[in-house]
């Protein structure tokens, strides 16, 4: 579930550093890609719909005006802030949409495409997405098998953040199966830490728990099937998956006492605070800000991370939410800005700058100001299943709001995790409810 402080940015302190452009000294998305440079646009006006504000709308701005400079072309940006999608709607009944925008939904994304209302890619931007993203990344595009956008901007939901001095004094390493998670738990235990701090009482992070679970239980496409409500909450997949949750959960002090009324900022400050209560927390990429607003530990020395780990064997995997960017017009000057945000140039600018994430695999790793921000860059890069964040998909009574069914059914079960099954039946009963009666 997206976090409603801290939305998707990895609020990381970061030093300015010079901007990526081409060889030639302009950006060169177009020739990084395959596609022969940007054209020459003089007199041509395009528009660019996004959220961002702030720093991150000045950040995006500059990306832009590497674009103007190499081109000529006129870019506005325009932020829709929370409301993107009433204005999206509102320029779209009006007859003048943007050219493109930034959208970090994936059903609003599929609705537009079904509509009508966005372009599928082609030409020079076709060309660089499937030059500069992997696989798995061009499928988060895709919509019944056209690609219609690319992911720009992104985070990282699947990072388990430690104290390195509760490692160190146990004795544990990083874990990398789940096995060795577990296994790590219990000598962080027996050493007198409690593992793990759980923030169930602000519920969004026991959907993220879940999805991280499911995804290497179930693989991407049940992953997706489940978002969509195409399987039912009571597959086996997802028994397996809270019964795995469940075994751990109920272990001696393996998680924080009072977690089910544990909020996502105090659990911060428990692992992380000058005296740590608790050796672990799992949560997104962001959590890296707060460990640095705390200024308690440092990141990357008394604060590390390591991926959430793999299941059964599962594939290097990874839950993201983030910014797509599709075409409302298809011309040139629409299908030119979209090649140039595809590429690593357009990306390098922003990563430069910290607080950005980009799924392009062709964006240099020391373009990133810090070595965190680096590994979980890699990590999101290199993974071979990628899932859009499950609860922001689907219908807010069941998982996109405070209260929502989901958040409140799993919440109980970080409490109570004795009955799997039940869980899986509860949840079917309120997705069934909630999606509406299939």
């Amino acid at each position: 579930m997206r976090n409603p402080q801290l939305g998707l940015a990895v609020a990381m302190v970061a030093t300015l550093a010079a901007a990526g452009c081409g060889a030639s000294g302009t950006p060169s998305g177009g020739s990084s890609a395959g596609a022969g440079g940007l054209p020459d646009l003089s007199g041509q006006k395009l528009e660019v719909i996004a959220t961002w504000t702030g720093v991150e709308q000045d950040a995006f701005k500059a990306v832009l005006k590497q674009f103007t400079d190499a081109t000529h072309a006129e870019v506005t940006y325009t932020s829709g802030g929370t409301d993107e999608n009433v204005l999206i709607n509102s320029r779209l009944a009006g007859g003048s949409p943007p050219d493109l925008a930034a959208i970090s939904q994936p059903g609003v994304v599929a609705q537009f495409a079904q509509k009508g209302s966005i372009k599928p890619l082609s030409g020079d931007a076709l060309t660089a997405v499937q030059a500069n993203f992997s696989p798995a990344w061009q499928k988060l595009g895709q919509v019944n098998g056209q690609q219609y956008g690319f992911f720009y901007k992104v985070a990282n939901k699947s990072t388990v953040w430690y104290r390195t001095d509760a490692f160190d004094q146990a004795g544990v390493k990083p874990p990398v199966t789940w096995e060795d998670f577990v296994k790590a738990s219990k000598t962080l235990s027996d050493a007198g830490t409690t593992a793990m701090a759980v923030p169930g009482g602000d519920g969004w992070p026991m959907t993220d728990w879940f999805e991280n679970m499911y995804l290497r239980v179930a693989g991407v496409d049940r992953y997706n099937q489940l978002a969509q409500h195409q399987i039912p909450w009571t597959d086996p997949t997802v028994v397996q998956s809270l019964q795995l949750l469940g075994d751990y959960f109920k272990q001696p002090n393996f998680v924080e006492k009072g977690g089910t009324q544990l909020s996502f900022t105090q659990s911060v400050a428990d692992v992380f605070g000058a005296t740590g209560k608790a050796a672990m927390l799992y949560e997104g990429d962001f959590v890296a800000g707060e460990i640095q607003k705390s200024g308690k530990v440092q990141v990357g020395t008394g604060a590390k991370f390591f991926p959430w780990p793999t299941v059964g064997g599962s594939q290097r995997s990874v839950v993201t939410g983030g910014d797509e960017l599709v075409m409302f017009k298809d011309n040139g000057g629409s299908r030119a800005l979209a090649a140039y945000l595809a590429g690593p140039d357009a990306a390098a600018i922003w990563a430069a700058k910290g607080g950005f994430l980009s799924a392009n695999s062709k964006v240099a790793p020391s373009t990133y100001p810090d070595d965190t921000t680096r590994q979980i860059a890699d990590a999101l890069t290199k993974s071979s299943q990628v899932a859009f964040d499950m609860s922001d998909q689907t219908p807010q009574a069941f998982g996109g709001q405070k209260g929502a069914d989901e958040w409140k059914l799993l919440t109980d079960f970080l409490g109570n995790p004795g009955n799997p099954a039940a869980t899986a039946a509860a949840l079917e009963a309120a997705a069934t409810k909630d999606y509406g009666s299939k």
